[in-house]
């Protein structure tokens, strides 16, 4: 039976899958944002849910339409769930603003605006100005509207300010320091590690000092759960005495990075945000470490206290500058 749409608890709903379709990519986009899709019937039941996997390829939107036309369940099309904004030019896909109205959709809901100030507000003003009716999560549920804006919050702050969102983490022992015993690279148990490169997995660069380098040759890779096929980050060094041994370098870039040294945190942030890093995450020693928090220089950290108890897990504190948003991992 046809329905007037969705009820509220099925776009809800239909939000969390979109919004977890682009989780599962966040790290593989850039320089685009993740981005999660969910299309449902009149009555809520979800056609097809899909999200943005790699810049280049078809965006969310035009994955989960072609998704529902390969089902054939395309005239069912009534709503659109959408965890951004949808964008209205050409790119180096075609809008998808133009694979919706080329649908039976009558209704489209937007977890947020698109933060680009190329393009913001462009999508939904014309699906509205074709007759669809166009609404925002905000006004059906604020938690999930949060957790839809953290999802883009590195792509707003790389989009309005130039230079990547900083990631800083810090794991500290229980006598409160944050060196490793003698013979070890670390003290925090197996749960905090697989935090530690779910956290490599999403950025685009490592960024540390030469201090850390000469301590601990550290690999930096994505070992603890399974990283995104072809990812080729950067591994910003910032070494002012030209310290970082020439074997190093020539290591990791045999691990697939593009290794850049640096002598100011400033200009390797412009260099960084010019290459189209969205987001980076600063894994160093104390030292540089408090130079990032004396500057003021971070969008969130993740602090990982070690576990009095022997083998039970870390606490985990996450500290986010986004006041709108939950932080998301």
């Amino acid at each position: 039976m046809t329905t007037g749409g969705p009820s509220p608890a099925k776009l809800a709903d239909a939000f969390r899958a979109a919004i977890a379709a682009a989780e599962a990519f966040a790290g593989a986009t850039s320089p685009n944002p993740p981005v999660g899709c969910a299309i449902l019937d009149a009555n809520g039941e979800i056609l097809a849910c899909a999200a943005h996997e790699k810049a280049g390829l078809p965006h969310a939107e035009a994955e989960a339409i072609e998704a529902c036309r390969h089902a054939g369940v395309t005239k069912r099309i009534h709503t659109l769930v959408l965890t951004l904004e949808p964008c209205n030019h050409h790119g180096r896909t075609p809008p998808c603003v133009d694979a919706i109205l080329a649908t039976p959709a009558q209704a489209v809901w937007i977890g947020a605006r698109d933060p680009n100030p190329k393009v913001a507000g462009g999508g939904a003003a014309r699906l509205a100005a074709q007759g669809l009716t166009v609404r925002f999560l905000d006004d059906l549920d604020p938690a999930v509207a949060r957790s839809a804006r953290r999802l883009i919050a590195p792509f707003r702050v790389w989009s309005e300010s130039g230079r990547p969102w900083l990631t800083l983490k810090r794991a500290i022992a229980a006598d409160g320091g944050m060196i490793p015993p003698a013979g070890l690279k670390t003290f925090t148990s197996p749960s905090s590690l697989v935090l530690a490169h779910a956290l490599r997995r999403r950025a685009d660069a490592i960024v540390t000092g030469a201090g850390c380098i000469l301590a601990d040759d550290p690999a930096f890779t994505v070992r603890h759960l399974p990283d995104h096929p072809g990812k080729r980050r950067t591994l910003a060094i910032l070494d002012r005495r030209g310290r970082t041994p020439p074997a190093y370098i020539s290591a990791a870039e045999a691990r697939g990075f593009d290794v850049r040294l640096h002598t100011d945190i400033d200009a390797m942030l412009v260099e960084l945000g010019d290459a189209g890093v969205v987001e980076a995450l600063v894994e160093a020693g104390p030292t540089l470490l408090e130079a990032f928090l004396e500057r003021d220089l971070w969008d969130e950290q993740v602090i990982i206290l070690q576990s009095p108890v022997p083998g039970e897990p870390d606490a985990v504190e996450i500290l986010n500058r986004e006041r709108s948003c939950f932080p998301a991992l």
